[in-house]
């Protein structure tokens, strides 16, 4: 079959084009997928460049966000059926992943996909509207009138968070640039910050009269995570999705703050079942929601499999807007 196989330690240099891998074979508790498309993630190159417990001493495919059709199943599989359509995100610590004409996953960790919603939209959700699930739903659990800073909200765990943080009734801030504004505003957020003009966290707390937000969202890294805890608010909660804080000048039991961490992939490496199934729940509750128009998809563009390097080390220097999918 056709496919981009990880051939060493190179980083994306590293993802070759072949024409020659022969089509996986679903184990006892998997299921054989025809890729119909799948989503271009961070974690992506990131695996190429060392992220991750992945065995590189045999060409491995990636690609975590598959949408397509079931081909094969394994012996104890019951869910699913050749023809069924779903979609899912993959464990990165497996060697088939979606950059290729077939994938296999755990049967437990794939959603049923309805025809109302084509194989490229689904293809836009698992890992980052997955992830902003676990953040504002699973870990904040917010209350109505709630305040939230998202960082990175034209992005995609972002756009997803910020639709997320305003169904629940909060009010949002949001990081991006000035160009991005209006997008933002589409998906819900109530006040935009243009992180190329001002501190972030300095206008939070003018915005705000200096009390901070009852909780943040942190797509980015260790360095903004630590100084998110200075704007949040007595009793706030971080949701660190890209890096924890650092802890060395901040006095604890001050503000009784909460601090949670996001680890999607996780739950395929702990081997836990229930985590596990819980993706697919996520995935359901995806699809619900979209059904009944309480949020929208990411701007997304699409791109050949031929072309996922290229666009992977433009996601890796650029900040992106919304989703990019290939169509293999």
């Amino acid at each position: 079959m056709r496919a981009l196989e990880l051939r060493g330690d190179k980083g994306i240099d590293s993802i070759v084009y072949t024409t020659e891998r022969p089509i996986p074979v679903p184990e006892n508790d998997e299921i054989l997928v025809q890729v119909k498309a799948v989503g271009l993630n961070p974690v992506d190159y990131q695996i190429a460049e060392g992220f991750g417990d992945v065995n590189l001493d045999e060409p491995v495919v990636l690609g975590l966000d598959v949408a397509g059709i079931v081909k094969d199943i394994g012996a104890s599989v019951k869910e699913f059926k050749p023809g069924d359509r779903v979609f899912y995100h993959g464990n990165l610590e497996k060697a088939n992943g979606g950059f290729a004409e077939y994938a296999c996953t755990t049967s437990r960790t794939a959603s049923k996909l309805p025809e109302s919603i084509n194989f490229v939209q689904a293809a836009a959700i698992p890992c980052s509207g997955f992830t902003a699930y676990q953040a504002v739903i699973r870990k904040l659990k917010p209350e109505v009138g709630d305040t939230i800073l998202i960082h990175g909200g034209a992005g995609g765990v972002g756009g997803y968070a910020v639709q997320l943080a305003k169904l629940r009734g909060m009010y949002v801030y949001t990081s991006c640039s000035e160009y991005n504004f209006e997008y933002v505003r589409s998906l819900g957020a109530d006040e935009a910050i243009d992180y190329n003009k001002v501190d972030v966290h300095e206008e939070i707390m003018r915005r705000t009269n200096g009390r901070g937000v009852d909780c943040v969202v942190n797509t980015l890294n260790t360095w903004t995570a630590t100084r998110d805890l200075g704007i949040l608010a007595f009793g706030g909660q971080l949701v660190a999705i890209e890096g924890l804080p650092r802890f060395e000048e901040f006095t604890f039991f001050e503000k009784a703050i909460s601090i949670h961490e996001v680890a999607l992939g996780a739950a395929h490496i702990n081997g836990d079942l229930k985590s596990q199934k819980f993706l697919a729940q996520m995935g359901d509750a995806y699809i619900s929601m979209l059904q009944q128009g309480e949020i929208q998809l990411p701007q997304i563009q699409t791109v050949r499999l031929e072309e996922i390097p290229s666009f992977l080390r433009r996601m890796k220097t650029r900040h992106g807007t919304g989703k990019t999918v290939a169509v293999p």
